[in-house]
């Protein structure tokens, strides 16, 4: 892996993708995104985890992050990672998920290719970590992130959508996680 996708700076705010293995669709299922967000609380109250957007799609997240400065910020997305993956997959077999048996193999298969992996793998290795500094790139990945679910047309408006921070922007923070707003840290300016 290039040293250009690590996190460096551990006290950095980051964008981050992180996207399932084969882009799987496992995130079209409430009990999957929910499962994201309850470790992303647990990571914020727990691990030092600041979250200030979000959005989770069908097969992806993107996030921009930081961590406490008592946290490492590469350990608390590796562990939420890893704990995401062991839950999901846990759970996938007792879900109402009628693909739950190929969704399986499929993971089994993509740990196969891998061989860091035990026997299934969920997330792809990289989360293709950017370090946002500026205000335009700040705006620019919030943006990003908040209109992605519009361009995939699940919603008209971004804070319509519920597993986005949008609404914490838009509607004074009534999402279903709360989020470290970025204008009470930085000054926009045009």
């Amino acid at each position: 892996m290039s040293n250009r996708y690590k996190i460096k700076n551990q006290e950095g705010l980051y964008y981050l993708t992180l996207t399932v293995v084969g882009w799987i669709d496992i995130f079209s299922r409430k009990k999957f995104r929910d499962t994201i967000i309850e470790s992303l609380k647990y990571c914020q109250e727990k691990k030092g985890l600041k979250v200030y957007a979000y959005v989770i799609m069908t097969n992806h997240i993107h996030l921009i992050v930081s961590a406490d400065g008592e946290h490492d910020l590469s350990s608390v997305i590796k562990d939420f990672k890893s704990f995401t993956a062991t839950s999901i997959l846990k759970d996938l077999p007792n879900s109402k998920e009628s693909r739950w048996e190929w969704l399986m193999d499929l993971f089994r298969d993509f740990a196969k290719k891998n061989k860091r992996n035990g026997i299934h793998q969920f997330w792809q290795t990289d989360n293709h970590p950017i370090e946002v500094y500026s205000t335009k790139v700040i705006l620019q990945k919030l943006e990003y992130i908040h209109n992605n679910p519009v361009r995939s047309k699940i919603v008209w408006l971004p804070q319509h959508y519920v597993y986005s921070s949008a609404s914490n922007y838009f509607d004074e923070g009534s999402g279903v996680l709360e989020v470290c707003l970025l204008d009470e840290f930085f000054t926009f300016d045009n």
